[in-house]
């Protein structure tokens, strides 16, 4: 029998379903819209796409969406600047810079310029103090998916044994420490690790994470593992016709699949639920301005629909 596939396109159609109930509430109740800005600096095509969608399911949940396009040349002082506007906003409930920005920017410099309460990437220096010690915060929108759907399949984490393959700023080390808030038992592998494999194998929980198509195998999983596959990786496909790609992830699905208990595809599991989160840290971000009481979006015990 093989593993249960997690869906997250339908996952995020959950989240963002329980978001425009919620925000419509809250337009009804306070005559204020929650209000998301993205600032794009360059012409990256995946991100220009990637920013487009942002907007488009803002829009569709109810909220207002506001996109700042800047040229590849801007300078620090003017992108600063437009953050600095965008922080005294009234209308303005989150904010997020996208990333990668042009060379010559500081992405360090850019994101801790953006107020804490509008970080709704969750990648303020504040933010990732607040969540690695435990406290309410902003949560990174990929973990934050990657959690939610995890907690649809596990009731406790305590006694359970995660590996975070990857250790990246934006994934590996806040996915990490959510599962250390959750009591779960957390090893976390990277490119300097020399033992993978054997981790891999006692963990009751794998997020994979590091960018290297394929790299997880069948034999490294512990039979009925929860699998979570962050990566998204293009690769040759020579078998689709000439200079033609695929999307993959960091899991052999097809083998591990008649391993794992549960398992994510790519596309179409991680992904979907990292806009959805986006959506719900801005009505997070809204009601906390307004002073609101906050109802977490939550899928545990719940189906996706």
């Amino acid at each position: 029998m093989g593993a249960q596939l997690i869906d997250g396109k339908a996952y995020a159609q959950a989240v963002r379903t329980r978001v425009g109930l919620r925000v419509r509430e809250l337009v009804a109740e306070t005559g204020q819209t929650p209000g998301l800005a993205v600032v794009l600096v360059g012409h990256d095509p995946a991100s220009e796409i990637y920013v487009r969608s942002k907007g488009k399911q803002a829009v569709e949940a109810g909220m207002a969406s506001f996109e700042h396009r800047l040229p590849a040349d801007t300078s620090a002082e003017t992108l600063l600047g437009v953050i600095a506007q965008l922080n005294e906003d009234k209308n303005v409930h989150g904010i997020l810079v996208q990333l990668p920005l042009p060379a010559h920017l500081d992405a360090r410099a850019v994101i801790n310029a953006i107020s804490p309460q509008k970080d709704v990437d969750g990648f303020h220096i504040s933010n990732v103090g607040m969540v690695g010690t435990g406290q309410d915060a902003i949560v990174p929108c990929t973990p934050l998916g990657c959690m939610m759907m995890l907690r649809t399949l596990h009731d406790d984490f305590r006694g359970k044994t995660a590996l975070v393959i990857g250790h990246s700023n934006v994934v590996g080390k806040p996915m990490a420490r959510l599962l250390l808030n959750a009591d779960c038992t957390v090893m976390v592998a990277h490119k300097s690790s020399t033992n993978i494999p054997e981790l891999a194998r006692m963990a009751d929980i794998i997020v994979a994470a590091a960018g290297v198509p394929g790299l997880v195998k069948a034999d490294w999983i512990k039979p009925d593992a929860t699998v979570i596959d962050v990566g998204i990786n293009r690769i040759p496909a020579p078998d689709l016709g000439p200079d033609k790609t695929r999307i993959t992830g960091d899991v052999d699905f097809d083998n591990a699949r008649s391993v794992a208990g549960a398992i994510t595809p790519v596309p179409g599991g991680v992904g979907p639920m990292t806009i959805a989160c986006l959506l719900a840290n801005t009505l997070s971000a809204f009601c906390h301005l307004l002073g609101l009481p906050e109802r977490p979006i939550s899928l545990e015990h719940q189906e996706p629909t």
